[in-house]
């Protein structure tokens, strides 16, 4: 499957090992995961060097081209939030998984979209299980 991987990047980046497990995973799954740099620690230097025009207009497409959108929302952020919405406004399955005990977004945590779910995990490991158990339950609709 090709999986939308979204994590904060500006705002914050205290859950960058869960980012990195996820993406290690994924790839390990056999899937293809465009935005699998957005859990190296040097990915601030490396968009860097990207306009907000590109950076737009590249993850808009990788958005269209993606089966579902898997997002680590534990960290507030523009960019993630626009990127789930702009997911399930093109009907994309999409999992918000955070850290248990960090406040998340009404705007997610109240969204009554069956392409949704939310999910709080413990640890790296069990955010891994979280995600492949959505997976699993949304490869029978893609």
């Amino acid at each position: 499957m090709n999986i939308y991987f979204a994590c904060a990047i500006t705002g914050g980046r205290q859950f960058e090992a869960v980012y990195q497990a996820i993406t290690r995973a994924l790839l390990a799954d056999g899937h293809t995961v465009p935005t699998a740099h957005l859990a190296d620690p040097g990915v601030k230097t490396l968009e860097a060097v990207v306009s907000p025009r590109e950076v737009y207009e590249r993850d808009v497409a990788w958005i269209r081209a993606c089966d579902a959108l898997v997002a680590e929302v534990s960290t507030p952020s523009h960019g993630v939030g626009y990127e789930v919405a702009f997911a399930l406004s093109l009907g994309k399955p999409v999992l918000c998984c955070y850290q248990a005990g960090q406040p998340v977004s009404k705007m997610i945590t109240g969204n009554i979209s069956p392409n949704i779910q939310v999910q709080a995990y413990q640890t790296a490991d069990e955010a891994v299980a979280v995600i492949r158990t959505f997976l699993l339950q949304n490869w029978h609709d893609l």
